[in-house]
């Protein structure tokens, strides 16, 4: 019995693809398209994470980026609290100078007023001291009032004769000056003294008005002094005791390294001036220039500029001798004042400003010029003291924080108890 045979399959067209084979293709091709037209995942309609992003779709930040951020705000916030301070001490600007005369007045008369409390009560000791102080600063003043007063009739003589001396100079050579021109500024000087007499009468009157100023900005500093010298120490404890208890530690450490600093500063200071003024003194009355105590006490109180202050003075005292005794005189005043910044610079400031902060001469440079555009010569007496307290601080800060080498650590000495 034959079985019936298999249908035969009809031959398909060679040309047209099979079954499996369009599947394939139509799927590669909706994983194409979903590949072109594809979002990243979250909410629609969202944009591609550029590619220096995280994985998350944060954005990168470099970390010198971050860094440079960082300590930015934080300048630009201690910029702004400086310039707040400095803008109230500027409104309030005679209360700022009284109490940092005050605070020098303090420094000067603490050591003696100690030295006296051994054999005196407290109180008497101040009193004493400050007392003593004030007539030996007035004193002073008296000798160079007398000094000047004996030498007026010798000065003005003097002073004719030099400028004389240096008209006639100005006019050989090498200058060859007109006499002319030196006349007309003559009489250009008496012109503008007659046209502006009465500005300049206001501008006394003011002078005047400043003079009352000035004393009473002396007189709040010698009644701060008072208080300072009495009873500092308690005054600072008390301040501390105000303040959070996690904050009195870093307070009363700065504290302590600001006011040693501020003392061996004006210790240091003054006794750098003093030195000054005497070798200057001493030089000027050899040499015979006129005026020799006055220009001694007007080179002490500018070398508490450092650096411009002595020049200054020196090169006025120049010019008097200039007047009164001639160029050849006047050169040696020059030399003066090259070899006292010399002593000065090399000498005194190394060996007598050891214990308070010794700053870069770029740093003291700096300080007073920036000091004296802020405030004039208030500003550039004050920079570099306040600069050399604002370092101690820091560096004591920093002092604190570090660990103590030869201490254990915590760990170590609870192991050990």
């Amino acid at each position: 019995m034959s079985t019936p045979s298999d249908p035969q399959p009809r031959n398909p067209d060679p040309g047209a693809p099979s079954a499996g084979r369009r599947h394939r293709i139509r799927t590669a091709s909706r994983q194409a398209l979903r590949s072109i037209t594809r979002r990243p995942a979250g909410k629609p309609g969202t944009l591609r994470p550029p590619p220096h992003s995280r994985p998350g779709g944060e954005l990168r930040v470099f970390p010198a980026l971050q860094t440079a951020a960082a300590y930015a705000w934080r300048i630009l916030v201690v910029g702004a609290v400086v310039y707040a301070v400095f803008s109230v001490l500027g409104r309030f600007h005679e209360i700022a100078v009284a109490v940092f005369l005050g605070m020098v007045i303090t420094a000067m008369l603490r050591p003696v007023t100690d030295l006296l409390g051994r054999v005196l009560p407290r109180p008497l000791a101040v009193a004493v001291s400050l007392l003593g102080s004030i007539v030996v600063v007035l004193g002073v003043l008296a000798l160079v009032g007398e000094a000047v007063a004996g030498e007026q009739a010798g000065l003005v003589r003097e002073f004719k004769a030099g400028f004389g001396r240096i008209e006639r100079w100005l006019e050989g050579p090498p200058f060859q000056l007109n006499p002319e021109a030196l006349n007309d500024i003559q009489s250009r000087i008496g012109q503008f003294l007659s046209s502006h007499r009465t500005t300049l009468i206001s501008t006394a009157i003011s002078g005047a008005g400043r003079l009352v100023e000035v004393l009473t900005v002396f007189a709040l500093a010698l009644f701060c002094s008072v208080f300072f010298i009495h009873s500092g120490d308690r005054q600072w404890g008390w301040f501390c005791d105000q303040l959070p208890p996690a904050a009195r530690d870093c307070v009363s450490t700065a504290g302590r390294a600001a006011w040693r600093t501020f003392t061996g500063y004006t210790h240091g200071i003054v006794l750098v001036a003093a030195t000054n003024a005497i070798l200057v003194g001493v030089a000027l009355f050899a040499l015979g220039v006129p005026l020799a105590i006055p220009l001694a006490m007007l080179e002490f109180f500018a070398a508490f500029i450092p650096l411009i202050g002595s020049p200054i003075a020196l090169a006025i005292a120049a010019v008097v001798a200039l007047a009164a005794k001639g160029p050849l005189i006047a050169a040696m005043v020059v030399a003066l004042i090259v070899i006292i910044g010399q002593i000065e610079g090399h000498l005194l400031h190394p060996i007598v400003m050891s214990w308070a902060v010794r700053l870069h001469p770029v740093v003291v440079a700096l300080s007073v010029i920036g000091g004296a555009i802020a405030a004039g010569v208030l500003g550039a007496v004050v920079a570099v003291p306040l600069v050399s307290v604002l370092w101690s601080v820091h560096r004591a800060l920093r002092r604190a924080r570090e660990p103590d080498p030869l201490q254990p650590p915590a760990a170590d000495r609870g192991t050990d108890s």
